[in-house]
């Protein structure tokens, strides 16, 4: 969907149509969530803090999320998908992939296919949507972004080796800002000059990223669309209004999010095993700290006893504007015997 969030409330009300709009806190402490395309034009993203979104956009209108409504949106535009394909494949609720390979209506184009959920998108909820259409998820998740708003491109197979040449490598998805900054500082700027690179060489520079960069610019991506992902962190954090300059401070805050977090993974009925502690500092830097546990757990007493154990395994390095904590390593993966068993299903059907 095209900047999903602000999209729906300039949906919602109407004189915000046209305007720079950011979902989140209008406070010098908030964190934006999206930006409408308006917004965009002056530098203003998502992630960004309030402060320097309004320094760069002074007539930025800011809106409190509304997350029950952005939800019911999106489960109407994942009904649109069901119509097409039951291979789909969440993300989050702006995005999902979808495999059209064989599809409920027998269309054999998958461009086509595109269009026409697009138009139906935009029918049901007035909101508009991108696509991005090729023969495996990297390759689509790439093309989704190259119309945006509003538009849609297709990679087709003679195509693939020659787009991927051309990219820069800071739009191959998957590759981040320190990632890209390391590429150009090894030559590598476009697809071609990372194609010149052995998988030896990737692997030594970026460990096991390299194999996977090696893959995909000459178009082998494996994923299949998985329709029922399993679930891996249940987490919870808070942005605060003043910076917390003590570990005292911190600790309270560390219990509102245990029992944040009691509260979700029991409503998920999810335990977990290894409790991760997120730290951003006043300088916008982020330290996570992990432990993992020898029992699974969900508890908020015993979440807040490993997390104060995180929180003192190194000394604060400045004051503190967020903490987050999360649990991974979740009790909710199936057993191998049954995976297995269901493997060996979907093989005996395959041949």
């Amino acid at each position: 969907m095209d900047a999903f969030y602000a999209s729906v409330e300039q949906l919602d009300d109407p004189s915000l149509k046209g305007k720079a709009i950011a979902v989140g806190g209008s406070s010098d402490r908030g964190v934006i969530s999206a930006a409408s395309y308006e917004a965009r034009k002056f530098g203003v993203r998502s992630a960004m803090s309030s402060a320097v979104a309004r320094k760069l956009c002074p007539e930025l209108i800011f809106v409190k999320h509304h997350f029950e409504r952005y939800k019911e949106v999106s489960e109407q535009i994942r009904a649109i998908f069901f119509e097409y394909t039951d291979l789909v494949e969440p993300l989050s609720l702006d995005e999902a992939y979808l495999d059209v390979t064989e599809n409920k209506k027998g269309n054999p184009s998958a461009s086509l296919l595109a269009k026409e959920i697009r138009e139906k998108i935009l029918k049901k909820t007035g909101l508009t949507a991108s696509a991005g259409i090729s023969v495996n998820k990297f390759l689509a998740k790439v093309a989704s972004d190259y119309n945006k708003p509003n538009g849609q491109k297709t990679i087709r197979p003679a195509e693939v080796l020659d787009f991927l040449e051309k990219l820069d490598i800071k739009k191959f998805y998957g590759v981040g800002k320190v990632t890209q900054k390391k590429m150009y500082a090894l030559g590598i700027y476009t697809g071609a000059d990372l194609k010149t690179k052995s998988e030896v060489f990737l692997t030594e520079n970026f460990g096991k990223s390299g194999a996977h960069y090696y893959k995909i610019v000459r178009g082998i991506h494996t994923s299949a669309v998985k329709p029922h992902r399993t679930r891996k962190s249940i987490g919870a954090e808070r942005t605060f209004n003043v910076n917390l300059a003590s570990e005292i401070y911190m600790e309270e805050r560390l219990q509102e999010l245990s029992n944040e977090l009691e509260r979700r993974l029991t409503k998920s009925n999810i335990a977990g095993k290894t409790i991760t502690l997120k730290i951003k500092y006043s300088d916008f830097s982020v330290h996570t700290r992990s432990k993992t546990l020898a029992y699974y757990i969900s508890d908020a007493s015993l979440l807040f006893e490993a997390a104060k154990t995180l929180l003192y395994q190194e000394k604060m390095e400045n004051s503190v504007r967020l903490l987050g904590l999360s649990m991974h390593n979740l009790n909710n993966t199936k057993k191998p015997e049954k995976l297995l068993k269901k493997i060996n299903v979907q093989l005996e059907f395959k041949f």
